[in-house]
């Protein structure tokens, strides 16, 4: 047993308490009000640290060890989702409607407790440590973009981020170096015609049927104008119109995602669209309106950082540690990118004795026993990179 594992196993019961305790209380992006303050007043218990409040609902806390040396900043985000629990769990979410249904529970915990053991250690340190404890990942524009514009990053030297995930059996950590999270753009279409009786479509302008056109078409994008080697994702998720059976309605309303890791092909997919948008709609009589907002940029992982952290955590971990597999989801760690450079991995929770429901299901939950790994991961990369003379 390495000195890290034994440092976090005297912790562990305080990572499952603190976890429990912040799926039961989850609150939505942006109003982590008890969120951010059960975060400040354990921090508060450390008094070496210097806590402060960026924004109203987020708290980073700086291990400033007096000694000259790098800075790390070390982030996990604390928002739910309007998600209804459905997991009977003793400690299931207590506020109606709201669920901790993607992990970050377990993040704001693992951070923490990496914040604990590191301030109890801290005349092992030089340089600096911050611990970024990030409000309203889920929820475009994101916290971490407001929290790079309030300076948040200034100084820093390197950013590290890891997300818990259900696709890695349980214990595993996932490097990867390069893109590994797609960029999560959204698009809003209404096609506008002319409603009418059913039975005289002659005399109208059927927006079902043109917008059914459009869906089909958009994903010629994705089949012809994209490498096929390339991953990309266009998928029309919203399809609304009609009342009745017997009326061609006025309007119809799509909408949808596009996921890529290539911010180049964002602009290639939101000028395709309203071409064939454009092209279908004249031709059939009809106009429309087109939005696309771009999400968070594509979470690239800086090479040199990444190799770095891999050795890390394969010193620390042996043979947990694995080959990320990149997956289209959207993460704004990537703000952090551009301020600093930046590295993201997974570390498995999916279990194997018993059924895993997917992030973002009302039934999703963790192996707890993932909790010591993660938080192993961010102390053994806070010691090293801060003695480290190579990055």
């Amino acid at each position: 047993m390495s000195e890290i594992e034994q440092w976090v196993k005297a912790i562990e019961p305080d990572l499952v308490r603190w976890r429990r305790h912040l799926h039961a209380h989850p609150e939505l992006s942006f109003e982590e009000v008890q969120t951010s303050q059960f975060v400040f007043d354990a921090l508060s218990q450390l008094p070496e640290l210097e806590i402060s409040r960026p924004t109203e609902t987020s708290v980073v806390a700086r291990l400033v060890t007096g000694r000259p040396g790098k800075v790390l900043a070390l982030r996990a985000d604390m928002d739910a989702l309007p998600i209804t629990e459905e997991t009977g769990l003793s400690f299931a979410s207590q506020n109606p409607g709201v669920m901790h249904a993607c992990g970050h529970d377990g993040h704001t915990a693992m951070l923490l407790g990496a914040a604990k053991v590191l301030h109890d250690r801290r005349d092992l340190l030089s340089g600096e440590i911050r611990f970024i404890f990030q409000h309203a990942e889920e929820l475009n524009p994101g916290g971490a973009q407001e929290l790079v514009d309030k300076g948040v990053l200034d100084g820093v030297d390197a950013v590290v981020g890891q997300h818990l995930w259900q696709e890695l059996a349980s214990c595993r950590i996932g490097v990867r170096e390069g893109a590994l999270m797609a960029s999560p753009d959204t698009f809003h279409i209404t096609i506008i015609g002319r409603g009418g009786h059913a039975a005289q479509p002659h005399l109208n302008v059927d927006p079902i049927a043109i917008a059914a056109q459009v869906v089909v078409n958009l994903q010629h994008i994705a089949s012809r104008m994209i490498d096929p080697l390339e991953p990309f994702v266009l998928s029309v998720t919203k399809f609304i119109g009609g009342t009745a059976d017997n009326v061609i309605p006025n309007s119809v309303e799509l909408a949808g995602t596009v996921r890529t890791f290539r911010e180049e092909r964002r602009d290639l997919a939101a000028r395709s669209m309203e071409d064939i948008i454009r092209g279908i709609t004249s031709a059939h009589g009809a106009s429309y309106t087109f939005h696309y907002d771009k999400g968070y940029r594509p979470v690239n992982n800086d090479p040199e950082l990444t190799r770095f952290v891999r050795d890390v955590l394969q010193a620390e971990l042996g043979n947990l540690v694995t080959e990320a597999v990149p997956t289209m989801g959207g993460e704004d760690f990537s703000a952090y990118q551009t301020a600093a450079p930046g590295t993201f991995f997974f570390t498995g929770i999916r279990p194997v004795v018993k059924d895993a429901f997917p992030h973002h299901h009302p039934r999703f939950d963790i192996d707890e026993d993932a909790l010591a790994v993660g938080c192993r991961a961010f102390v053994a990369i806070a010691l090293q990179f801060l003695k480290s003379e190579t990055v």
